[in-house]
C-alpha cells in the first residue's frame, strides 16, 4: 500500500512492493536475447554507480538525518525564544517565518528529488516558529517548555513500543481512517484560525471541556501519525531505497514531532489555565 504521509507519498520507492534496483531497464530491455545490439552497447558505456548511489538506506542513515533537521531546527527555536523573550523580535516575523516554512515544506514533499537543502531551511524557519510560540507559552506558564519536551518524547517513546510489539500497526484501513480525520482536523484548524483573525475568539478561548477535549484529539491524531512514518520508514529499509531517501524519512519524522509538540504544548496550556 502506498504511503498516505505527504512526505511519502509522493515518492514511489516508498511502497511495499519493493525498490531493489536503480535506474533499472524496462521488462523488455531486460532481456538480452530480445535486446539490440546498440542498447547492449549503451549499457556497457554507461559508468558504474558510486557507492553512494548504490548503497541502501538503513536505520542509522535515518537517525543521522534526523538528527541533523533537528540540530538546525534547534538553532532556530533558540534565536526564536530568546529573540522574543528578549524583545528585539516580534511576532510578526515569527508568523511570517512560519508561512515561508510552510511553503518550504510543500516544496520539499511535492519535489521528486530529495532536497536536503529546502529541508534544511525549513527546520531553520520552522525551528524560529516554534521558539517563539514557545516563548510567548513560557512567559505566560513556568516550566510548560520542558513539559511539553518531556510529553513529546513519552509520546514518541509509547508509539514506537507499541508499533514494535505490534500492538498498533498500519494497514489501508488505519490509514484511510487516520488521512481522514487529519483532513477534517486541518479544516477545523483552517476555520478556527479565521474565526480567531475576526473576532478575536476560537476554540480554544477560555480553556474548558470543548477545548480540552479538541486539543487532546489533536495529541492523539499526531501520536497516531508517527505509526505511519514508522512504517514508511521500515518499508523503505526493507525495499532498499537509495541512502538519499533517508532525508526524506528524516524530514517526515522531524514535521510529526513538531506538530506533535505544538499540540501538547497548547494542551498543557489549556489544562494549567482552566486549574488557576
Amino acid at each position: 500500500m502506498e504511503s498516505k504521509n505527504p512526505v511519502f507519498a509522493r515518492s514511489n520507492e516508498w511502497k511495499r512492493n519493493g525498490y531493489a534496483t536503480f535506474d533499472a531497464p524496462s521488462s523488455a530491455q531486460r532481456r538480452p536475447a530480445d535486446a539490440s545490439a546498440r542498447t547492449l552497447e549503451d549499457w556497457y558505456q554507461k559508468p558504474s554507480a558510486t557507492s553512494a548511489q548504490s548503497r541502501r538506506m538503513t536505520l542509522d542513515d535515518v537517525v543521522l538525518r534526523t538528527a541533523s533537521l533537528f540540530a538546525v531546527l534547534l538553532v532556530g527555536a533558540a534565536a526564536g525564544y530568546f529573540g522574543v523573550r528578549g524583545g528585539t523580535l516580534s511576532f510578526l516575523p515569527i508568523i511570517g517565518a512560519a508561512l515561508v516554512a510552510m511553503v518550504l515544506g510543500i516544496w520539499a514533499q511535492v519535489s521528486r528529488k530529495v532536497r536536503p537543502g529546502v529541508m534544511f531551511a525549513y527546520a531553520a524557519l520552522e525551528g524560529l516558529f516554534v521558539g517563539g510560540i514557545s516563548a510567548v507559552y513560557a512567559s505566560l506558564y513556568d516550566g510548560i517548555i520542558g513539559q511539553a519536551v518531556l510529553g513529546t518524547l513519552a509520546a514518541f517513546a509509547g508509539m514506537l513500543v507499541a508499533y514494535k510489539t505490534g500492538i498498533v500497526r498500519n494497514s489501508p484501513r488505519f490509514t484511510k481512517i487516520l488521512l481522514i480525520a487529519g483532513v477534517g482536523y486541518l479544516v477545523f484548524g483552517l476555520v478556527n484560525l479565521g474565526l480567531w483573525a475576526v473576532t478575536g475568539a476560537s476554540a480554544y478561548s477560555g480553556g474548558g471541556p470543548l477545548a480540552i477535549l479538541v486539543s487532546a484529539f489533536g495529541v492523539v491524531l499526531a501520536s497516531l501519525f508517527l505509526v505511519l512514518d514508522f512504517d514508511y520508514v521500515e518499508q523503505g529499509i526493507r525495499n532498499g531505497l537509495p541512502v538519499k531517501e533517508s532525508w526524506r524519512a528524516g524530514f517526515g519524522l522531524m514535521v510529526t514531532l513538531v506538530w506533535l509538540y505544538l499540540e501538547i504544548l497548547r494542551l498543557i496550556a489549556i489544562l494549567r489555565g482552566s486549574s488557576d
